[in-house]
């Protein structure tokens, strides 16, 4: 498995989303998906406090138990839940960081993650505390979470430790990380964290334009209000583009798609979700270089997107 960068982190460029552990997946199913993640050389694993009801954590950690050094754990803080108000303030920040501690099982976290901006706190009070951990070994990286261009920016000039890594929404069908966010993070040596990166199911070429949704999938189970904002017609049709494109060249959809974001300079790793062993192993397989020709069909079929 490439490794790629995240500061002064080495991670594979294909990790593993952790939001099925404790949802979609018990502890048995979780620690068949790590374990069988590890044994193909992946070593990024992205969760959050709030993730399954707060038990992704758990189930985390007990799963990776003594294999802990061999990987990359990233968890994010800041979404209110339970009864713990969120946001990015100093006393919430290492309160929310003790309680992930105590969940992983852990005495430090490698990538620690705001997941979304505070606009109620000062960007300099939470780079304060964020570098405060830093400098105590109990987080080894800071990353940030759903940042525009000039967030991104402000937070890192606060300092005194800037993000190393930014996860946001991209894909093939998801593009506006190209309107300014990319060439920022080449230009200053940061890495994205494509989130979403087969667009909730939409490429793997499950989905088509008329059919019927595939039983068991994340867009069928979802409310009928967010399955909605994801089978739009311009959604679709691009889909369908994407589809031609993976027929004239003979690659599969979900490799299309973790190839071409890998091969974005600035992308240390693609995560994905996996509820199953064959599902890591296929994720483990799904990035090649494309040709330009490819590269090229596939950046048509989603222009239209941009916005």
């Amino acid at each position: 498995m490439q490794q790629r960068s995240i500061g002064s982190l080495s991670v594979s460029l294909v990790g593993i989303g952790c939001n099925n552990f404790g949802g979609r997946l018990d502890q048995h199913g979780t620690d068949l998906v790590v374990h069988a993640a590890i044994d193909e050389g992946m070593t990024l694993f992205d969760t959050a406090d709030v993730y399954g009801d707060t038990q992704s954590e758990v189930f985390l950690g007990r799963a990776l138990g003594s294999r802990r050094d061999q990987v990359i754990v990233a968890t994010k803080f800041g979404i209110p839940y339970e009864q713990e108000p969120g946001g990015a303030s100093a006393s919430f920040i290492r309160h929310a960081l003790t309680r992930s501690l105590e969940r992983l099982g852990t005495d430090y976290v490698d990538l620690y993650q705001l997941h979304a901006p505070d606009p109620a706190t000062p960007i300099a009070d939470t780079m304060g505390a964020l570098g405060e951990l830093v400098a105590e070994g109990l987080v080894r990286e800071i990353g940030c979470s759903n940042f525009t261009p000039a967030m991104l920016s402000e937070a890192n000039a606060a300092g005194p430790v800037p993000f190393s890594s930014v996860q946001n929404h991209y894909s093939l069908l998801f593009r506006e990380p190209e309107q300014g966010l990319i060439e920022l993070l080449e230009h200053d040596g940061i890495s994205l964290l494509p989130y979403y990166p087969l667009a909730n199911g939409l490429l793997t070429g499950k989905y088509a334009k008329g059919q019927d949704l595939p039983e068991g999938a994340r867009l069928a189970i979802m409310p009928a209000e967010r399955t909605e904002l994801w089978l739009t017609d311009d959604l679709l049709d691009a889909v369908e583009r994407i589809r031609s494109v993976s027929q004239a060249c003979g690659i599969d959809m979900v490799t299309l798609a973790f190839s071409w974001l890998a091969a974005k300079g600035c992308v240390s790793s693609v995560i994905a979700g996996a509820s199953t062993p064959a599902q890591v192993q296929a994720n483990a397989q799904a990035i090649i270089v494309l040709s330009d020709d490819v590269t090229a069909a596939l950046d048509e079929a989603g222009a239209s997107l941009l916005s």
